[in-house]
């Protein structure tokens, strides 16, 4: 279950050393609110003071920038064709409190690069990393090489499914392929969309159990969100969500989680 949070926690960027943390958000399908959650999770650890680079790692269909509004000057195609270095790319997204990394939707030679290009990419985020508490990469869904390459360099995985079967399908397969090849402690995993907590937890047992019985492993729980329509309100007004929503039961799932994160990831 989530930690409960502490209000007085320190401001790490003035209390300490950052903790450097590469952290991946997963899905085995689109449709399960990926995106939206990377973004909520970048503000709601921002305001527990710790300083956030939301990465944009959807190569072929980016679209951080599209929820938060934001028109990029420079992204990650300028990395990618070695116009500019990644730090040169980061840009500060002042209503949210976080850095941005944008990616570029529809270009399709960045979903297909080769596994070298993509090392080189990866050595630049690792490069940037112990300048945050966290770096988080919002990943395609799916379970391509892309996805699964980018997955295994970081330090930690969150994949986010809902109660239909379908995702929970094929979240079940995306933590088989990362258990399969020797990443599977890494792996954790949020409900969201759920009707109400006693719901969510029961959808997270259903995957828990297919990963017992299967892969004789157990990826641990950080979180439940619960389903707000005000969620789809917030994206179409391209507005983060804890700031047009701030005392709803959703924002407050979503606060829980960064907790947690903070307590037991970000250490």
């Amino acid at each position: 279950m989530t930690a409960t949070i502490k209000t007085d926690k320190p401001n790490t960027k003035q209390a300490g050393k950052l903790s450097g943390h590469l952290i991946a958000v997963a899905s085995g399908k689109g449709g399960v609110g990926k995106t939206w959650f990377s973004i909520t999770l970048s503000q709601a650890l921002a305001k527990q003071g710790k300083k956030v680079l939301l990465f944009d790692g959807d190569l072929g269909l980016a679209n951080i920038d599209v929820q938060l509004g934001l028109m990029a000057k420079r992204d990650l195609n300028d990395v990618i064709e070695g116009s500019l270095s990644l730090e040169h790319v980061v840009e500060h997204y002042a209503e949210g409190g976080f850095d941005v990394v944008a990616g570029r939707s529809g270009h399709g030679s960045l979903s297909s690069l080769p596994l070298q290009r993509l090392n080189d990419l990866l050595q630049q985020i690792r490069s940037v990393v112990p300048k945050y508490d966290a770096v988080i990469i919002d990943l395609g869904a799916g379970i391509d090489r892309t996805v699964r390459f980018i997955a295994a360099a970081t330090d930690s995985t969150i994949v986010v499914t809902t109660d239909e079967p379908t995702a929970l399908t094929d979240a079940y397969a995306f933590i088989k392929l990362s258990h399969a090849a020797g990443h599977g402690d890494n792996i954790k995993v949020v409900i969201n969309m759920a009707a109400d907590i006693k719901e969510g937890e029961g959808t997270y047992n259903t995957l828990l159990k297919a990963c017992k019985n299967f892969l004789k492993f157990s990826p641990p729980l950080v979180g439940i969100i619960r389903q707000d329509k005000r969620v789809k309100e917030a994206i179409r007004a391209q507005t983060p969500f804890l700031t047009r929503s701030p005392n709803s039961e959703t924002a407050m799932d979503i606060e829980k989680i960064a907790g947690n994160i903070c307590e037991n990831v970000l250490t």
